[in-house]
């Protein structure tokens, strides 16, 4: 279970309030992007459907999933988590979709998970613990780690608890200068959870992995950098375009071969040099039966730009 800390415990955060086209053409000044209304008025008897609290935009083949929950920096209800899981398998299988970029409005990317919607089972059984953690964030986690197309976290703001794994979970962690990451477990007492402790070692180290984790301590983004945490930090107003940027190169490549590349990198770390090595010679086999190797082999001999189709 991911607390979410208080409001007290995180620093502030700006970055970008993104619904359709995040970063596109005609953004204000600041890097913020407009949040336009929903097509639809919400039901009387309910403000918040768990349409307007995830948005989604595709574009230019870029899939774009936007936690929008501000005034709770974000922290993600059941419901939201769902949602979460299934805009990731959709994206893995829609061939029109190339890349995927997760980001947050306001100042929070995401504070955990939000327990308090949860509805009481009355007396604990044994098991329930561990059947909850695994049917909820660690299915949340493993759908971004298995996604097929690459994932970006674009992280705008706090990034604490299941928040700061699920952003480690993406593929390429952009991060504005203004955020930060907090392993807020043991300030409640309480394990991590979400593959914390899965994906922080094969990161940072255990070492650096367990200082984390046992102090709690909020860490900036441009120390998340210097620790390997973080591709790259941007100024905040240039996060959504910066997101944009590497989306679209990402969703112009060759989309099986960088899904492949996904899965080889994710298994090393779990194989020995053999399994490594059959892994990669059976990806070689299967990509070079697409249309993108093809294109990218012609290209080279035709001394052109490769124009890559995602088949």
């Amino acid at each position: 279970m991911t607390p979410s800390p208080s409001p007290a415990s995180v620093p502030p955060a700006a970055g970008p309030a993104g619904r359709v086209e995040p970063a596109g053409p005609g953004r204000p000044a600041d890097g913020t992007a407009r949040v336009d209304p929903p097509d639809h008025a919400d039901p009387p008897d309910r403000a918040d459907t768990v349409d307007s609290l995830i948005l989604h935009a595709t574009d230019n083949g870029v899939s774009w999933i936007t936690l929008n929950r501000p005034e709770a920096m974000n922290a993600v209800t059941r419901e939201q988590r769902e949602h979460l899981i299934g805009r990731l398998a959709e994206a893995s299988a829609d061939p029109d979709v190339r890349a995927v970029v997760i980001t947050a409005t306001g100042r929070g990317f995401c504070a955990g998970a939000d327990l308090r919607g949860a509805p009481s089972s009355g007396e604990r059984v044994a098991g329930d613990v561990a059947r909850m953690i695994r049917d909820g964030a660690q299915r949340l986690i493993t759908a971004v780690l298995d996604c097929e197309k690459p994932v970006i976290a674009a992280v705008n703001g706090t990034a604490a608890g299941l928040g700061a794994h699920l952003a480690l979970a993406c593929d390429l962690v952009l991060a504005a200068e203004s955020a930060c990451f907090i392993e807020v477990f043991v300030r409640r007492g309480l394990v991590p959870d979400g593959g914390g402790a899965y994906l922080l070692p094969r990161l940072i180290g255990p070492q650096r992995a367990k200082e984390l984790m046992f102090f709690g301590d909020a860490v900036p983004a441009t120390e998340a950098a210097r620790l390997g945490l973080v591709n790259r930090v941007v100024p905040d107003c240039e996060l959504a375009k910066t997101a944009r940027e590497w989306a679209e190169r990402l969703a112009a490549g060759p989309t099986l071969a960088l899904a492949l590349t996904k899965q080889l990198v994710n298994a090393s770390l779990d194989a020995g040099r053999a399994a490594a090595f059959a892994a990669e010679a059976t990806a070689q086999e299967i990509n070079m039966t697409t249309a993108d190797a093809q294109e990218g082999v012609a290209s080279f001999v035709q001394r052109r730009n490769p124009a890559y189709r995602g088949r």
